[in-house]
Order: C-alpha cells, then sequence, then structure tokens
C-alpha cells in the first residue's frame, strides 16, 4: 500500500522521537479496558504482572531493535524470521500475525461499543462495532493522510486522560474530592492476592496485551539517526508506559475495592465514578473512545498493509497486492471485510464474553509472533552471552503468560480459539512447503544437467 507520508517516513528521527511515538501506539483499548479483566482475575497484585511483562516486552524490542540496526529489512519481524529459518518462518510469521491484529481488531471494536455503552447502555453490542467498522473502512478508503496527521494530537489525548485521572486520584486519597466509598489500601496478603498466585499467572497475558505494538515500534527504528539507539528508546518508552500502568491501576484498586470492577467499562471510569464528579467520567470516556478509534483504524490499515506485503513476497495471492480504482486492492479489502464481519459477528452471537475470549486470543497470538522475533536473534545476531540470558527471560515470561490462560474459566476458550488458528496456519505452511519443494525440483535438476557431449 502506499503512504502519503512518505517523505515523513524518510525523516531520520531522534531516540526520544521513537519513544514518543511508541507512547502513543501502544496505549489503547488493551489498557483502558483489558485492565478491567487482569484486575477483576488479580486484583492488585496485577501490578506484579505489569511489571513481568514490561521486562519481557522490553527484551523482545530490544532483539528487534537490534536485528533492524544490523540489517534494516522492509517485512520487519516476518522478514527475519524468513532470513533464520527458512520461506515456511516467513509465512506462518506473517499470517500469524495477520490473524492477531484482526483479533485485535475486533477486540478494539468490542471495546468502543462498550464504551459507546456508557451513554446508551439499551444499543446492542453489535450494533456499536458495525458502525466503527463502517467509519474506520471509509478513512482507509479516503486515505489516511488526514489520521497521519492528528496522530501525535491523539497520541497527546491518551496520555492527558491517563494524567487527568492521576491527578483526580490523588486528590482523593488526600482528601480534597470525597467519594461515596471509603479509600481502601490492601494490608494483608489476601488483600493483595485476592485470586492466589493462580489468579495472577491468569492475569499476566492481559498486562502483556497492554504492551502490544512493538513490531511497529521495530519497523520504525530504522528510521532513527542512530539505529543503535533503538534499544535506549525502547527502554524509556517501555519504562514510562511502566510507570503510567502501576500509577493508574495502583490507584484505581485504592479508590475502589478490586470486585468491583468488570468488564464492560473501563476501570478508570468505574474509580472515577465512585466521586461526585459529574462531568469528569463523561469527558474521560470520550477521551476513550477519540483514541481507542485511532488505534483500531490503524490495525485496520495493518492489516490490509500485511496481506499486500504478503502478496509482493508470494506469500498470499499475487492479487492482493494490485491496486484498481480503490486505494486498496479490493481482494484485499474483501478478505479485511470477512475479518471484520466475522468479528461482529461474534460480537452478535456472545455479547457477553467475547471481549474477555478476542482478547486472550489476540494476545497469545501477539505473543506466538513475539518467540519467532526472540528465536531469529539467535541465528541472525551474534549474541552475547547477556543477550542469551535476556532473550531466555524474555522467553521465559511469554511461556507464563501464555500457560497461565489455561487457569482461568474467562481466559481458557481465548487459549483453545488461538490453538485452532495456529493449527491451521501450520497445516496451510505445511501444504505450502510441498509445493514451493515440488517448485524447487526443476531448478535443482537444471542445475545437476550434464554438459552436452561433443
Amino acid at each position: 500500500m502506499g503512504n502519503s507520508k512518505t517523505g515523513a517516513q524518510e525523516e531520520k528521527l531522534k531516540w526520544w522521537q521513537l519513544s514518543l511515538f511508541g507512547i502513543g501506539c501502544t496505549i489503547g483499548t488493551g489498557f483502558f479496558l483489558g485492565s478491567s479483566l487482569a484486575i477483576k482475575m488479580a486484583g492488585p497484585s496485577i501490578l506484579i504482572g505489569y511489571f513481568i511483562a514490561a521486562v519481557g516486552t522490553y527484551f523482545v524490542f530490544d532483539a528487534l531493535s537490534k536485528m533492524t540496526a544490523k540489517e534494516p529489512l522492509e517485512g520487519g519481524f516476518r522478514s527475519y524470521a524468513k532470513k533464520a529459518y527458512g520461506k515456511w518462518a516467513g509465512f506462518s510469521s506473517g499470517w500469524v500475525y495477520w490473524c492477531s491484529e484482526v483479533l485485535i481488531m475486533g477486540s478494539q471494536m468490542t471495546a468502543l461499543s462498550i464504551f459507546s455503552r456508557f451513554w446508551f447502555p439499551k444499543v446492542p453490542l453489535w450494533l456499536f462495532a458495525a458502525g466503527y467498522a463502517i467509519l474506520g473502512l471509509a478513512i482507509i478508503l479516503i486515505g489516511v493522510g488526514v489520521l497521519n496527521k492528528i496522530e501525535n494530537i491523539l497520541a497527546v489525548l491518551k496520555v492527558s486522560a491517563i494524567l487527568m485521572f492521576i491527578v483526580i486520584a490523588f486528590l482523593a486519597l488526600f482528601g480534597v474530592i470525597d467519594g461515596d466509598k471509603p479509600i481502601r489500601y490492601p494490608n494483608e496478603t489476601r488483600d493483595f492476592f485476592p485470586g492466589g498466585v493462580t489468579g495472577l499467572w491468569s492475569a499476566v497475558l492481559f498486562a502483556f496485551y497492554a504492551f502490544g505494538g512493538i513490531e511497529i515500534l521495530g519497523l520504525m527504528a530504522k528510521n532513527l539517526k542512530d539505529p543503535k539507539e533503538a534499544p535506549k528508546a525502547g527502554r524509556v518508552m517501555l519504562f514510562t508506559l511502566m510507570i503510567f500502568y502501576a500509577v493508574s491501576i495502583g490507584l484505581a484498586v485504592t479508590m475502589v475495592p478490586w470486585n468491583h470492577f468488570n468488564t464492560k467499562e473501563s476501570p478508570f471510569v468505574i474509580a472515577l465514578d465512585a466521586y461526585n464528579l459529574s462531568f469528569v467520567p463523561h469527558f474521560f470516556n470520550a477521551a476513550l473512545i477519540i483514541a481507542g478509534f485511532s488505534t483500531m483504524t490503524a490495525s485496520l490499515y495493518g492489516v490490509t498493509s500485511v496481506l499486500v506485503t504478503l502478496a509482493k513476497e508470494g506469500d498470499a495471492p499475487a492479487s492482493f497486492a494490485k491496486k484498481g480504482k480503490l486505494k486498496v486492492p479490493w481482494p484485499t479489502l474483501l478478505i479485511t471485510l470477512g475479518g471484520i464481519s466475522s468479528s461482529v459477528l461474534a460480537a452478535l452471537l456472545m455479547p457477553n464474553r467475547i471481549y474477555e475470549y478476542i482478547t486472550t486470543a489476540a494476545g497469545l497470538m501477539l505473543l506466538y509472533n513475539w518467540v519467532f522475533i526472540l528465536a531469529s536473534s539467535r541465528k541472525i545476531l551474534n549474541l552475547t552471552t547477556k543477550d542469551k540470558i535476556k532473550y531466555i527471560i524474555g522467553a521465559v515470561f511469554i511461556f507464563i503468560a501464555v500457560t497461565g490462560t489455561l487457569f482461568h474459566d474467562t481466559s481458557r476458550p481465548g487459549f483453545f480459539i488461538s490453538l485452532a488458528f495456529i493449527s491451521v496456519i501450520g497445516l496451510i505452511t505445511l501444504l505450502m512447503r510441498a509445493k514451493w519443494k515440488k517448485a524447487e525440483k526443476p531448478k535443482r535438476k537444471s542445475i545437476l544437467k550434464p554438459w552436452p557431449t561433443a
């Protein structure tokens, strides 16, 4: 797909600009609503989960940024997987990422619909989801130039919403603002670990999900003035996000008992609702919708872009890359529409649990690709002992997040949904490998063909 910001992409970034870009891209519905799922499972102990996720995410980004600094490739992480392990790895990694983005898109649409029902509780969830999907597709067809121009403003809006919550929360803690519920500090192990170790274990995935987006940051790293500063940009970004997440969630579970949170509202709206600030929850909810919609539209754009890239490299039908009068090739548009329709249909059929299922599956699919990134670094980079230890720890933290989903009724179905996606992609990859080997045989024969006799 073409990009209206070609000139902007050629501009070299400073490391702190990449950090700001990453913060803007990462904060989204995965944090604003996904944190509710995590709090429901783990209570205040979810703060440990966010620390684990921040460290694990940094190690993955560290590996990706070092590969980018060594050899910038257009396809990013999937190109490194292809270089490290062959065509099958690039093919499967690309399609796993596409499927994860479709699921993330469905998760974001569902989250936006849940935010919208804060004002219109009687409107069906699927109707909002369909409306946001149509608006997102309209923006893609018109062009993303306008959205790119206001990208920084939307990033500031996300950060401002969190900062606003933190300021109000501190005012409440110091008694400046009176609420309906007394401030409660967890003073016993039982209060801090209400779900036990398994509750925290199950919630780690949703903490990881809040840090999703480092793949895009890895692609942007090649635009740095000094690509070797990419790890520093990642460190600053993830440390800043960790502070934002830990402080805001810590304040939320202090303002309101952890068992008052639910998956139908943002935890920050619930916390603010306990205080007699009639306009603030509405303002905050509006900020979440605007910020979430920008992230969802970016996901829509990413889904179509990935398909076009796969087609260009021969890992999808060539027609997926051919543009007609539309800005997006029509086969790619149809596939995207199919993915969106499936998400909307799922919201219609399972309105009560769909967000939990889709979010779990999307988070898992994302982590499967992160494992590819860590594995690729072992082949492409000359790793030091320190690097090897870091990446092993990152893989262990990802393993903890993945296996934790099996211990909770809310996340277990999502695990099996992700497994079904992986199985289908794996089967198709095996069939494609047989096709690739068949195509290579004539080439080998021609290479081994004997010299003609006189």
